[in-house]
């Protein structure tokens, strides 16, 4: 194991120029894995993550929410790299907007919440699924959140989203074994997206049994736990201090 546990194993980490998505993109590539590194603007903060990797990492910029954009990042890796091992599916996209505001869910920010974190990731996880199936260690990690398990989260679109992804996993894992697909879902998460939401952060802080908001390292580590367990897959891998066990 150590240092060269997913040696030979390539990576994608959407969404990983910061937060959860860089955070487990250091972790696999300090245990031997290949990453390609992925956001959507962010591209000198992602080509700096990837410079920073080794194990021949490499920064794609893509907007997951084009379908075409979305398949050439699996086209182009494998056409890198000969192999696709691991789809980490952290990319994803919120606003705040109350949830007793109907108005303030205009039709835009509905249909942005799904055409990333919902369209996004099955156009992802569709392509790569026929490369996945010559692995011998395949799998998929959606990054979810507790908003798709509890009526809670930064906007009524978001919380929708985030449980669709949460069935997605599940049917993919019925249907696409030996693939392992998996999600991880975190309760409020302290990175550069949330820092303004120190109301919610207190919040979090009051109620959960473990009193504070997750970190991305937290997150991190739930992502290999399931990479590493070779008889899981369908889990919905709660991670957020015991906040939904409050609420």
């Amino acid at each position: 194991m150590g240092q060269e546990e997913f040696a030979g194993r390539v990576a994608i980490v959407t969404g990983s120029s910061s937060g959860i998505g860089e955070e487990t993109a250091r972790r696999l590539a300090a245990l031997g894995a290949t990453v390609v590194v992925n956001s959507a603007s962010s591209v000198e903060a992602g080509e700096a993550v990837a410079a920073s990797l080794g194990h021949d990492a490499v920064y794609m910029r893509a907007d997951i929410s084009s379908q075409d954009e979305a398949h050439a990042l699996i086209d182009d890796t494998v056409d890198r790299f000969g192999r696709l091992d691991f789809l980490v599916n952290n990319a994803g996209w919120t606003t705040e907007v109350p949830h007793h505001e109907l108005d303030e869910l205009t039709d835009d920010i509905f249909r942005r919440t799904f055409d990333v974190n919902v369209f996004g990731t099955w156009w992802l996880t569709k392509r790569a699924i026929p490369h996945l199936q010559e692995s011998d260690d395949p799998n998929i990690v959606n990054i979810t959140s507790i908003a798709g398990v509890r009526p809670v989260g930064s906007s009524m679109a978001y919380s929708m989203s985030k449980a669709a992804l949460n069935q997605m996993t599940q049917l993919l894992a019925k249907s696409y074994g030996p693939i392992r697909v998996n999600a991880v879902a975190p309760g409020l998460v302290a990175t550069p997206w949330t820092r303004g939401w120190d109301a919610m952060h207190a919040a979090v802080a009051a109620t959960a049994p473990i009193p504070r908001s997750a970190t991305a390292a937290d997150c991190a580590e739930a992502v290999l736990a399931l990479l590493r367990n070779k008889y899981t897959t369908g889990e919905i891998f709660v991670v957020d201090g015991g906040l939904t066990l409050k609420l």
